[in-house]
This record gives structure tokens, sequence and C-alpha cells, in this order.
């Protein structure tokens, strides 16, 4: 289940206030301060540490069953996609992956799959990771924008089925166009980040 998408932003407080707007909530903030990572999670709010230089790592948004997460960078920058497994077909996923040749990072906590299109897949086990597996609120489809053709044909070798909920379309970078996010909102919502949110 495609459950996931991260980004590295300049605009770190107007993405977290505009998916908290659209009804998520955060649930993490891990930034660098003082030479050391450090947590700045609710119920601190902007107020209590934005006067402090603080390098933002990763700040997590959760809302049924979709989890955002975004971290500081120079530019918006799309990173990665994300879906939640089961370990058998994480297991079979990863074979498929190192047959094709693209590099498996496999980590405690979640597995990375560096794609040819200049993004990574996370594989996800831990269902805590989002509010509710069986909510009707879900990432039905992402629109990405890629530099090379061939993205759905190479997923559904990865996966070893089709994979509905990615489509996406040739261009002159790599970025979410748009995701269509099933009960979110009845109009169409554009994050700072510029990914045009669609019912």
């Amino acid at each position: 289940m495609l459950f996931h998408y991260h980004y590295w932003t300049p605009h770190v407080e107007e993405t977290e206030r505009f998916y908290v707007n659209a009804g998520f909530q955060i649930y993490q903030r891990i930034g660098k301060y003082l030479g050391g990572f450090q947590n700045f999670d609710p119920p601190l709010v902007w107020d209590n540490f934005r006067t402090k230089n603080i390098i933002f790592r990763i700040i997590e948004a959760r809302k049924g069953s979709v989890n955002i997460t975004f971290g500081y960078g120079k530019k918006s920058k799309f990173d990665h996609i994300g879906f939640l497994v089961s370990e058998k077909e994480q297991e079979l996923i990863c074979q498929n992956a190192d047959n094709m040749n693209w590099i498996v990072d496999k980590g405690e906590r979640r597995t990375f799959i560096t794609t040819p299109y200049s993004f990574r897949i996370e594989l996800q086990t831990n269902k805590e990771i989002v509010d509710s597996v069986t909510d009707n609120l879900k990432i039905e489809e992402l629109r990405l924008e890629t530099r090379k053709e061939g993205l759905e044909n190479d997923l559904s070798i990865l996966f070893g089925k089709p994979i509905s909920s990615i489509k996406s379309v040739f261009g002159e970078t790599v970025t979410i166009n748009e995701a269509v996010i099933k009960d979110l909102s009845s109009k169409i919502l554009v994050d700072p980040n510029g990914v045009r949110i669609v019912n």
C-alpha cells in the first residue's frame, strides 16, 4: 500500500502549517541544534523554537493511512515514496531489485531502494507508521514527473504486479505533480513545494 512521500524544502514551517491546516497531526520533529540531533515534538509549537537555529532533518505528519515527511533543504526536492508491505513482500521486492541491479539499503527500521529515476522507494513493514491501515483517507495515486521513461513497467517488475497507484509523465524535473488523497478535501490544495492535492 502506497502510504508516504518525503520532500526536502526551504519552506519547513510553511509545509508543516499547510498539512496541519489540511487535518494532519504532527508526530515528531527532529532537528540539528547546537551540534547534535534533538527532538522538538508536540506539544511544542513553532513559537517555542522559531528563533533557534534548528536545521530540521525530519518532520512527520500523519492522517488516516497517509504519512508525509519533510526536512530542510536549500530548494524543494522530492526524495522518496513509501509502501507499507509485509515482511514476505519486502523479501520478494528486494530480490527483484537485486535482479534489476537497483541498490537495496536494508535497515533495521526500513529499507530503501535507489531507482534510476532519481528518487528512492521506501519499504516499511511497521504498520504503526500510520494512524490506521483501514482508514478511507489514503493516497490513491501519485502522479510523478520523471526525466526517464519506463517507471510503471519497472515498478511492475519490482513489485511482481502492476502498481496502479503510481502514474508518471516525462518531463524536465523529478517531482510529484499531483497526489490523489481520498477523503482529504473537496478543494484542490497546493502545498508549499508545488504538490497539488486532489480528492
